[in-house]
């Protein structure tokens, strides 16, 4: 069995990351303040295993919150890495092309049998994605989210052939020099917010999303998570419900300062 890509160990690391920070939870209490808006930045990494590719780059969230559980909002983020293009990745076609191409070469004596073809690729992606978010605001200093994720991705693919055959390859895939693209997207996503102030908190999130781009030069969609963290800043009005906020101990109490309350008076 091959090993696994270096991409698929950063989301085991995350998870333990985010376990541990999930320790203090302990402390159950109300939130006395929901802003109206919410404003988030942070850093973000886009990890695609199945093209063992690891894109990085920025974040950006704005939401307001309609209800205490229920906010509408959008999301932004792009990220630029770099990765390898091998003939695995290609449809078949494509592969059965280029297989009697290099096969042409090998009995020519212009490269070796062992000639092993990969046109190194870099990559930027943007994401945008709009809709609502469901939080759980049960503790006082953590706010849990979950949300769908739908939307659309734009890549840019711009490859670097290393030597003759990988130039005429990539002059034959991507004329222009460079490769554009737009598709939808789906999936789901969730995460934390660790609330430092009645204003600002720390987000920690992660997205799982499906889509397949460049349909013409990749033969399967491919499932990509999104991890990203930063601070987020809460202001506007608050729309917690005042009678939420100004809850008091309803036993009876005493009328006189000091004298026992009408409900431990003896029965005469």
């Amino acid at each position: 069995m091959s090993p696994l890509p270096r991409t698929l160990k950063i989301p085991r690391a995350i998870c333990l990351l985010l376990v541990l920070l999930s320790v203090p939870w302990a402390a159950r209490a109300q939130q006395e303040y929901v802003g109206r808006y919410d404003i988030y930045n942070g850093y973000a990494a886009l990890i695609a295993p199945k093209l063992d590719l690891t894109t990085r780059g920025y974040h950006f969230q704005g939401g307001w919150n309609q209800k205490t559980w229920l906010a509408e909002g959008f999301d932004y983020s792009v990220t630029t890495g770099h990765t390898e293009l091998t003939p695995d990745l290609l449809p078949t076609a494509l592969q059965q092309q280029l297989g009697a191409q290099i096969l042409q070469l090998i009995m020519a004596g212009v490269i070796p049998p062992t000639y092993q073809v990969y046109v190194p690729v870099d990559s930027t992606t943007q994401t945008f994605a709009a809709g609502p978010q469901f939080n759980y605001r049960k503790f006082q200093h953590v706010t849990l989210f979950i949300r769908p994720s739908i939307g659309a991705v734009h890549e840019t693919a711009t490859p670097h052939p290393h030597d003759a055959v990988t130039t005429a390859i990539a002059q034959e895939l991507v004329p222009s020099g460079q490769k554009h693209d737009w598709t939808g997207f789906y999936g789901f996503g969730g995460g934390y917010d660790v609330n430092v102030t009645k204003h600002i908190a720390v987000r920690m999130q992660t997205d799982v999303v499906y889509f397949h781009i460049f349909n013409d030069l990749l033969k399967d969609g491919r499932w990509d998570f999104r991890w990203s963290v930063g601070p987020t800043f809460h202001f506007g009005g608050n729309i917690r419900p005042l009678k939420s906020v100004l809850r008091r101990d309803t036993s009876p109490v005493s009328t006189t300062s000091g004298g026992p309350s009408s409900s431990s008076q003896p029965n005469p």
